[in-house]
Order: C-alpha cells, then sequence, then structure tokens
C-alpha cells in the first residue's frame, strides 16, 4: 500500500506543476483572444479528452510535460484550393461546416467548386455551384471536416502572430510564472508544516527516528532534543554526534534527551548497517525548530525562494564548468528521487514540489531555443527591430533546439535506466 501511495503522490505532484505551468499559458492566451487548439498535459498516446468551448483537453500517457497549441504558431490547417471540391452547409448564408471529403456521402448539404475563399480576413466564400457562383460569408468559429476530424477556423485576429509584442510576451512568460507563484506558495505551506529553525539553537533535536533501528527500539521519538552523549554536550554539532556514534559501534551510549519538560536518560547501542562502516542509532537529527505566524509566513516563503534560486544557478555554473553525464537526471532520476523523498512524509514532498516548481520556471526562462526564454528573445528582438524575425528561420532555430534537448534526453534517460539496473 505504501508504494501505491508513494507513486500517487509522485504522479500528482508531476501532474500539479506541469498544469499550473501550461495554465499560464492557456490562460493568457485567452485572455488576448488567441484560440488555443488543445490544452495537454503529458506526451504520448492519449488517455482521456474532452473539449471544452473551443480547446480540447488532453491527457497523455507520459506526465513529463504538456503542452498548450495556439493557433498560428504551426501550419497545421489543411489548405484549399481554387477548384478544389467542397461541400458546405450554410445557414442564412453563413457556413459553419465545410467537408473536404466524402462528399457524397454528406446530406443536406452544397457541393461546388471553390472560385475563391479567404478563412483568416475577410471570412468569404465563392463557389461554382452547377455553373452558379454563389457567395457565403464563413462563420468565425467555422469547422473543417476532413478524415472523420474536425478542425477550427482561426482568423487572423484569434492568431498568435497577429497580437501584440506584449500580449504574445505573456502569453509565454506566464507558464514560467505560474510556477514561480506555485513555488512561493509551496514553500509557505511547508513553513506552516515545518516551522523554521529556532534563531541561536543550543542543541540537536531528533527530526526522524528510522523504523527498526536502535533508537526506534529504545522508544525516541521525533522532537527530542538532545542533551548530552556519554556526558558530552553535543551542542547543534551534528558531525561531532554522527563520528562518536560511528566510533561507538556495539558499545553502549548513555543519553540525556529532553521531551517537553522532561529530561531523562536513556542506554543506546549503535549497531552496523549493511553497506555503511561505523555504527548507527537510526535517527536524522536537525535543529530545532518552532512555528510561524501568518504575516511571516510569506517572509519565510521568499527567503527560501531567494536561496533556492541561488543554489538552482550554482548547479547551472557547475554543469558549464564541469560538464559530466552523471550530474545530469532526466525524468527517470527525477521520478526516483520524488519517491525516496515522498517516503519522507508529505511535508518533505511539499519542499521538494516547490523546489521542482521553480526549477521548472527558471528553466524555461533560458534562452535554449524551443523554450519560452528563446521565444521572449525573439520577441525581444522584434520589439527592438520594429518588425518580426522570418518565422521560417526562428521555427528552424526552435526545430535545431528541441533536437538537441531530445537527444540530451534520450541519453540522460538512458543514462538513468542503466544507473538502475547496476544499483
Amino acid at each position: 500500500m505504501e508504494t501505491i501511495q508513494v507513486v500517487f503522490l509522485t504522479v500528482l505532484m508531476f501532474f500539479v506543476i506541469v498544469t499550473v505551468h501550461e495554465w499560464g499559458h492557456y490562460y493568457f492566451a485567452k485572455r488576448a483572444g488567441i484560440l488555443v487548439r488543445e490544452f495537454a498535459i503529458g506526451f504520448g498516446p492519449k488517455l482521456f479528452s474532452y473539449k471544452r468551448n473551443e480547446t480540447q483537453f488532453t491527457l497523455r500517457l507520459l506526465p513529463f510535460g504538456g503542452y498548450a497549441r495556439m493557433a498560428g504558431e504551426d501550419p497545421e490547417l489543411v489548405e484549399i484550393q481554387e477548384g478544389q471540391t467542397i461541400a458546405v452547409r450554410p445557414v442564412d448564408d453563413q457556413v459553419k461546416m465545410i467537408y473536404l471529403d466524402q462528399l457524397d456521402n454528406r446530406k443536406n448539404v452544397i457541393r461546388g467548386e471553390v472560385i475563391s475563399i479567404d478563412m483568416e480576413n475577410t471570412l468569404k466564400l465563392q463557389l461554382d455551384v452547377d455553373g452558379e457562383v454563389q457567395q457565403y460569408r464563413i462563420h468565425p468559429q467555422a469547422m473543417l471536416v476532413s478524415r472523420g476530424k474536425q478542425t477550427q477556423i482561426a482568423p487572423k485576429d484569434r492568431q498568435f502572430g497577429s497580437k501584440t509584442v506584449g500580449q504574445r510576451a505573456m502569453a509565454i512568460f506566464a507558464g514560467p510564472l505560474m510556477n514561480f507563484i506555485l513555488a512561493f506558495v509551496l514553500f509557505a505551506v511547508y513553513a506552516q508544516m515545518a516551522g523554521v529553525p529556532v534563531e541561536n539553537p543550543k542543541n540537536l533535536q531528533i527530526g526522524e527516528v528510522l523504523e527498526g533501528g536502535a533508537a526506534d527500539q529504545a522508544n525516541l521519538q521525533e522532537g527530542d532534543i538532545i542533551e548530552t552523549i556519554n556526558g558530552t554536550a553535543i551542542g547543534t554539532d551534528s558531525q561531532k554526534m554522527v563520528t562518536m556514534i560511528a566510533e561507538s559501534k556495539d558499545k553502549p551510549m548513555e543519553w540525556t534527551l529532553r521531551r517537553g519538560e522532561e529530561t531523562f536518560n536513556i542506554t543506546i547501542t549503535p549497531r552496523t548497517v549493511e553497506g555503511q562502516e561505523g555504527g548507527k542509532v537510526g535517527i536524522v537529527p536537525t535543529l530545532p525548530t518552532r512555528s510561524v505566524g501568518f504575516v511571516e509566513t510569506f517572509k519565510v516563503s521568499g527567503v527560501a525562494m531567494v536561496d533556492t534560486t541561488k543554489v538552482i544557478f550554482e548547479g547551472f555554473k557547475h554543469l558549464i564548468n564541469q560538464f559530466n553525464m552523471d550530474d545530469i537526471g532526466g525524468p527517470v532520476r527525477t521520478f526516483e528521487v520524488t519517491g525516496q523523498i515522498a517516503k519522507q512524509g508529505i511535508e518533505q514532498l511539499t519542499r521538494w514540489a516547490a523546489i521542482l516548481s521553480l526549477y521548472l520556471g527558471i528553466f524555461n526562462l533560458l534562452p535554449i531555443p524551443a523554450l519560452d526564454g528563446s521565444r521572449l528573445v525573439f520577441l525581444g528582438i522584434e520589439a527592438l527591430r520594429g518588425r518580426p524575425v522570418d518565422p521560417n528561420r526562428e521555427g528552424m532555430v526552435h526545430f535545431i533546439g528541441f533536437a538537441m534537448l531530445f537527444v540530451l534526453m534520450l541519453a540522460v534517460t538512458y543514462n538513468d535506466i542503466l544507473r538502475l539496473i547496476n544499483g
């Protein structure tokens, strides 16, 4: 049951982080009037899908990412050529359905050859129906039907490229922004659950008692304050405590602890643990903590955001200066680590989710082709030049970047799987 719970919490965490990111893109694109064709969580085979208003919401098998597909980002519509035979179903001279195949099987439709058609600007259609020219207005939300699939047309004012630089930049930046907001909220939740270290603490306390260890058998509890070991004051020096325990393998140790207002002595004998050297008692020492108030929580969360951001950039710097494949973890290692952290309880999983959300937001803003940061760079160039970069060139840059990231992801995933197999 514990394994099932850990897997569920791990998948749920990734689902929330990715959903929040893509929802940012989706929400601000909709606010700008951009047609969002699909809001997808995950990649690969489709597990579940439903359509609401103009958007198809999809859940896919692999929860490693997602996307909000906006009209105009890709050449997705089937072009209709002059002279092509199509079928339409007009209502009050306005076309809502345009059929491109199986025309003989369509009922209550008008078939004819296209004289002219504009589905982006004027939204007008001219058909040659048995030698007679008929004109129709195309509904802004008309559907193209081909091979059993319906695709909504996207007039120029509903496409991504038609919006101002500011609107497009906001639609792109909103994904990482939502990750930053989520990270701030999760750090705040963690602070409420776990508290914060006491200022100028005098002693260590037991943060976790490992099941089956010597401390567990001696009935030590989480939150117990460690006063002395063998008559020696430990203070807040966790390394000193670990060294004393390691050197006392199979030798009884006298511990003085404080639990609430009660102080008591207890004898604990460190034991060996398979694969590790020295004696172990099975505890995780921490600094004493205190609860935080509502207002202080915001300050604590902000400090955590700043400190974690510094650590993330130090990690990037290390990768650049001393690149090593073993230092990079892909989805497999991330799932593995998340599962290990989930076993430590909901508090640590909440903190880890905050770190991952912050990391995802920062990573996506890096100026790497195919990422949000690179797209923002192109928008910045457009704002400075007063005209957009050639879409073909920009598309090629993103394609090459995506291909390189995909190859790197395959290599990292292979490395992670090999590491798991080899233990």
